[in-house]
């Protein structure tokens, strides 16, 4: 199938969305289809090479001029290059395509409803500006989790017949390596820690999270380490500054934004991974940590005790003792720790990339899609 895809978030540096749609193109791409990468401006950082994705790339840089990007120049493009499907891979829709062209969308979340206190104002309103117009315009509906989907269901009752599954795939990490970010005792040994992985945002439950290892003796931890990995958000101001303020800093290490072999070096020696956050429309970390054999204690809502499975202890993210209560109970149980790291790696073989691609293009194989394909093919 000749596919479209409206690929924005492939301009900042790759993280969430954007490697989602970074992997989701490889893996159509290597299925034999073509597939034409709409861009409002150039790429911040080189895109790896990508089998049958051609790359259109507009001057249209900044937030701003990318919405008037996919009211205008990316719906006229579209309309020139004779698709057989067009994708919109994150909560978003351009208006103008032809009528009797198949379009899915990819709604990874409903924090903008969901948890609205957790974002920015700006953020907020473009979802309610293009999110809800984009769910009437889609003939498909694609969502991260069954969490997600009951959402949208639950919000948008028109769209329940159009709401379908895809779980997004497991990107393999490439050996560790990089800058030294483990924790060494005074010996030279690896310590102990737990990690968390994510952007630094009030959605992640950081404040909870350090308040519950604060309440915890350094020495009912046998000197276990906090590694907190991710670049600065917004709205958590000096991180540095509550962490003291509970008088942690000794025991708590800040690695800022980390490449991916530096992120696989935290993943491989971690005694598990922390995220208690307080709503997630899939959580890929959970899945990373659990490839490595890692275990999580993560939150019992929303997505993320069906994205863990089996490989993770399930806690009220907002109750602090509670999730000092796992991470004592996790710290001090090797058994387990083996026990819900195997059920983790087990747990991943869900989430190949190959069958989200699959499953997206199945979507689309519908009697006017042949239609299309056949009228093409005569011309």
């Amino acid at each position: 199938m000749r596919v479209g895809v409206d690929a924005r978030n492939l301009v900042p540096s790759l993280s969430g969305i954007g490697r989602y749609v970074l992997e989701m193109c490889r893996a159509l791409g290597e299925q034999g289809h073509a597939l034409i990468l709409y861009l409002p401006e150039a790429p911040h950082t080189p895109l790896p090479p990508l089998r049958g994705c051609e790359l259109r790339i507009g001057t249209f840089k900044g937030p701003w001029r990318r919405a008037v990007w996919s009211m205008t120049a990316l719906p006229k493009a579209a309309k020139q290059d004779q698709l057989d499907l067009f994708w919109g891979p994150a909560h978003r829709l351009p208006p103008g395509l032809p009528v009797d062209l198949p379009t899915i969308v990819t709604i990874h979340d409903l924090v903008w409803l969901k948890a609205p206190e957790t974002m920015r104002w700006q953020t907020w309103l473009g979802e309610r500006a293009f999110m809800v117009a984009s769910l009437k315009r889609a003939r498909h509906i694609v969502a991260d989790s069954e969490a997600t989907a009951e959402d949208i269901t639950a919000f948008y009752p028109d769209a329940a017949g159009r709401v379908d599954v895809i779980y997004p795939g497991l990107t393999t990490l490439p050996p560790p390596g990089g800058r030294p970010l483990i924790p060494m005792d005074d010996q030279g040994q690896k310590e102990r820690y737990a990690l968390f992985v994510g952007t630094l945002e009030p959605r992640k439950n950081l404040a909870q999270l350090l308040q519950a290892f604060a309440s915890i003796p350094s020495s009912s931890l046998s000197g276990l380490k906090l590694v907190i990995a991710g670049g600065q958000g917004w709205r958590m101001g000096d991180l540095s500054a509550l962490i003291s303020h509970h008088g942690i800093q000794d025991r708590v290490v800040l690695t800022g934004f980390v490449s991916d072999a530096e992120l696989a070096q935290l993943y491989a020696s971690a005694d598990f991974l922390l995220m208690p956050s307080l709503y997630e429309g899939f959580g890929f970390p959970i899945i990373e940590a659990q490839s490595f054999g890692v275990p999580v204690i993560t939150s019992n809502r929303s997505s993320m005790p069906e994205v863990a499975g089996d490989g993770a202890v399930f806690v009220n993210p907002d109750d602090s003792a509670a999730i000092a209560d796992a991470i004592q109970r996790l710290h001090s149980d090797r058994e387990l720790r083996e026990q819900l790291g195997e059920l983790g790696r087990l747990n991943t073989a869900r989430f190949p990339w190959e069958m989200a691609a699959t499953a997206l293009i199945q979507l689309a194989v519908t009697q006017d899609t042949s239609a299309r394909l056949q009228t093409r093919d005569v011309h």
